[in-house]
């Protein structure tokens, strides 16, 4: 029986030689079911990547990471710096979500939905078996000398792979800093935007390397997650497995020959291909078991279950399973673990959808000028003097906007030259108010007093803000 080298494939990286240098991984195009649905979903979200910079939900774009402002718009909503927390609870519902799926799934989000994995199996991978052909012959390529066809496959290769990361870094550059101020970018040129271009030509390098060299290499060494499989998988996780109990049975693997008994003679199902690993994207043997290299793409399941069919043996020796289904044929359960994180996920969902229907179109913020004291006025009257903030965080126009105190008898003063107040969409309008209540109203030296904003004499905001008057000696 063949046992695997665990010393050797636990302690290393298959992309990786003993001496230090890049093993290059030359996978096989994979073909099958699997690789058929995969294409499907990746098509669906490749669409869905490259146009939700460009789609508009009620004037706002329905997906921006606008950092440097620190403006995000999540499905056509606009998050403002004074909405971090729920932009963070989002991002922590996004987090908890993957979670929960590794823990019953494995890393099924890195096979099927991670935009590294879709660009480089989809796209990439994809035009470089187009240009240079399946395994053999990219291996054949690699090895010979640079003549006219080595030249004229690389160079086309390089040209394409360019163009894609040129386009990439665009709709990548779209997220960062909004479509509209994208395109007009390029309609007035790029030498009227430099740093601009610049961060342009940055991506586009960073894209390149990545899918052009890097590789596989992001998932095993840069990416986190892949570390995070040994907290969160166990044995009760489904992943992409291979059924060693049927593969090895009493003898081990053996080299299919035809009208041989394997099962009277003591051998597994599996023939010892190596098909399973040849078309691994990472270059590793599935039958080693769960590893840290593997991103539940799928292609040695389709793989396997073409050999298996070749050879007249049931399928599925590859395919998603847990741990315990194959040792003990136990059916998948939701295991407290599994139930905790889902417990956490509905209380963040729930906390999440309840903020949102509470926050508000206009944010108001009302401070004391700092510096400035109280001011005594005629008739016992304390004057204290605030500047305001109001954030529209809509995509339109806020006429006739007023303040007034509501927790206190007393005035309020906007130091303006209308009595109401326009804030205009997605921006903000500010100022300076004074605000004048009776000392007999207050009790001590510091009181919390509301304001309210109203439009059009509906309720629209409250804020506080801290009213100072004279000490009390009563």
């Amino acid at each position: 029986m063949e046992t695997p080298d665990n010393e050797t494939f636990r302690d290393s990286i298959g992309t990786v030689t003993k001496e230090g240098k890049r093993a290059w991984v030359f996978p096989k195009k994979p073909n099958g079911k699997f690789y058929k649905y995969r294409k499907y979903v990746s098509y669906v979200l490749l669409i869905f990547l490259l146009v939700s910079p460009f789609i508009k939900v009620n004037g706002n774009q329905f997906l921006m990471f606008n950092v440097l402002e620190r403006r995000f718009n999540i499905f056509g909503f606009p998050f403002w710096p004074q909405d971090f927390y729920l932009f963070v609870i989002s991002m922590l519902i996004g987090v908890i979500f993957i979670a929960l799926f590794t823990v019953a799934f494995g890393r099924i989000f890195c096979g099927w939905i991670c935009p590294q994995t879709i660009f480089m199996e989809m796209v990439f991978r994809r035009i470089e078996f187009w240009i240079e052909g399946d395994r053999g012959k990219q291996m054949r390529l690699a090895k010979q000398p640079w003549n006219a066809e080595k030249i004229r496959k690389k160079g086309l290769k390089l040209i394409i792979f360019l163009a894609i990361s040129f386009i990439i870094a665009n709709v990548f550059l779209a997220y960062l800093i909004g479509s509209d101020k994208l395109l007009s970018y390029i309609k007035s040129g790029p030498t009227e935007h430099l740093s601009t271009l610049v961060s342009l030509i940055i991506f586009t390098a960073v894209f390149y390397f990545v899918f052009a060299w890097f590789r596989e290499q992001v998932c095993i060494i840069a990416c986190p997650y892949g570390r995070l499989q040994g907290t969160l998988l166990d044995n009760k996780s489904i992943v992409v497995a291979y059924d060693h109990k049927r593969g090895e049975a009493e003898n081990g693997r053996k080299k299919f020959k035809k009208n041989e008994d394997r099962e009277a003679l003591g051998f597994g199902d599996c023939i010892d291909c190596k098909q399973c690993v040849n078309v691994c994207p990472t270059g590793i043997d599935i039958r080693n078991g769960t590893q840290l290299e593997c991103v539940n793409c799928t292609a040695c399941i389709d793989e396997c279950d073409h050999i298996m069919e070749s050879v007249n043996l049931p399928k599925g020796l590859i395919r998603y399973a847990s741990e315990e289904e194959i040792e003990n044929k136990a059916t998948f359960k939701l295991t407290p673990r599994m139930k905790g994180y889902a417990a956490v996920l509905v209380i963040l969902v729930g906390l999440l959808t309840g903020m949102l229907f509470l926050r508000n179109d206009i944010e108001a913020t009302v401070l004391r000028l700092p510096g400035q004291l109280y001011e005594h006025k005629d008739n016992n009257i304390i004057s204290n003097v605030f500047t305001y903030k109001l954030v529209n965080k809509t995509t339109h126009d806020y006429n006739d906007v007023t303040l007034k105190l509501m927790s206190h008898k007393g005035t309020l003063k906007i130091v303006a030259t209308r009595d109401t107040l326009f804030v205009p969409s997605q921006g903000l309008a500010e100022g300076t108010l004074f605000v004048e209540i009776n000392n007999d109203a207050l009790s001590g030296d510091r009181n919390k007093i509301e304001i309210g904003v109203y439009k059009d004499n509906d309720l629209i905001e409250t804020t506080t803000a801290n009213f100072l008057g004279p000490r009390s000696f009563k």
